[in-house]
């Protein structure tokens, strides 16, 4: 095994790709451990992630396995990357003011320190460029966050410009690189 990755899903229409990224980054070697938000879960469901990663998914802060230890804190130790693929501006927000009310900003907060924290956004280009997001942006960069992306294209809101998701073989590539 290569190493793991906790991959956090959030509630963006790009949250299909990340099913096509988990499974590579799986058939790649990684251990991969999906953590969808409920919005994530208004795009995608569980099951494609647990089938093709062979791992639980986790999708509320309260579920539980098997043993004492709460699943977001295990999952925040063993990580040696947590990839936000597609992150949306909400949570780019939650993570660079400490907010933690779901499993995937918990994680966040208790991330192993020496694990890398990968961000790919996708939202409306207007919300990328809005001063709150840039700040926030600036705020990750400064505490070691990486971000890939976005990329300019069609959005699924109708406009063209700055948003979309980074390609999942150019993600997958990055990850990669960081890990390896």
């Amino acid at each position: 095994m290569k190493g793991n990755i906790v991959l956090g899903v959030t509630g963006s229409i790009a949250a299909h790709r990340a099913i096509d990224l988990a499974s590579r980054l799986t058939k790649s070697g990684f251990r991969v451990n999906a953590v969808l938000t409920a919005d994530a879960q208004r795009f995608v469901l569980p099951l494609p992630f647990k089938t093709l990663t062979r791992q639980p998914v986790v999708t509320d802060l309260y579920d539980e396995e098997e043993g004492w230890r709460p699943a977001h804190i295990r999952l925040a130790d063993e990580a040696q990357m947590l990839l936000i693929a597609p992150a949306t501006a909400n949570c780019l927000a939650k993570l660079a003011h400490g907010m933690a009310d779901d499993a995937l900003t918990c994680i966040a907060l208790a991330l192993n320190p020496a694990a890398k924290l990968l961000i790919a956004p996708a939202m409306n280009g207007k919300m990328w460029l809005h001063p709150a997001t840039r700040a926030n942006v600036a705020t990750l960069r400064a505490r070691g966050a990486e971000f890939i992306g976005p990329e300019e294209g069609m959005l699924s809101c109708g406009y063209e410009g700055l948003g979309r998701l980074w390609p999942v073989d150019l993600l997958a590539e990055r990850v990669e690189a960081l890990l390896t």
